[in-house]
């Protein structure tokens, strides 16, 4: 799934908060954002394990919905918002496709890693890949709604993220095979981090 598409989807989950505290919308909205991004910051350091925690982010929801309806400040409903957003990111990550450079292939059968039982969940290929149409339609879902909701900065911002999976959904079947034009124009310092052809047909 998009890093767009989860990033919307934090977005959603605030909604009710900004409908019904208004004065502590902004911080749902930036918490329920930077919680549905958050994961994927581990994208060139071993993807969806090394910030990636299904059940350990599910598990601290529960203490931090439970702080913020006790303690209610921005403070405690924006990092509320971003336990909740991360622990959604990674379950709706092991509903679409595996790690490998080509996802559409279905090869994969590592989703998201569970760091409580020590293994890899596999792909439900619900979603096939990143950047599938089924992956745009569902942020388009998300966030066209979101964008008749929210105001100012908000609105732009759905509209910007919008715009971005657009494009990325446009070219992503495209994208492994700039990997190693790519590859021979980036200083040797980020090679570690350029997919490999590995999985090339």
């Amino acid at each position: 799934m998009m890093l767009t598409t989860h990033v919307l989807i934090g977005l959603a989950l605030a909604t009710p908060i900004v409908v019904a505290a208004p004065d502590l919308g902004t911080a749902a909205l930036v918490g329920g954002a930077l919680g549905g991004g958050f994961p994927d910051a581990d994208m060139y350091t071993a993807h969806r394990r090394t910030l990636h925690f299904p059940v350990y982010f599910a598990a601290l929801s529960i203490p931090a919905v439970a702080l913020a309806a006790i303690v209610t400040t921005p403070a405690t409903v924006a990092l509320a918002l971003a336990v909740v957003a991360a622990a959604v990111h990674c379950c709706m990550d092991a509903l679409g496709g595996g790690l490998e450079l080509r996802p559409w292939r279905g090869t994969s059968e590592r989703a998201v890693y569970d760091h409580y039982r020590g293994r890899w969940l596999p792909p439900r290929r619900w979603i096939r890949y990143d950047g599938a149409p089924e992956d745009f339609v569902l942020g388009l879902g998300i966030g066209v709604p979101l964008w008749f909701l929210l105001e100012g900065r908000f609105e732009l911002f759905v509209l910007v993220l919008l715009a971005i999976s657009a494009v990325y959904a446009a070219v992503r079947r495209r994208l492994p095979d700039l990997a190693p034009v790519v590859a021979d124009v980036a200083p040797d310092a980020l090679s570690p981090y350029i997919p490999d052809e590995s999985d090339k047909p």
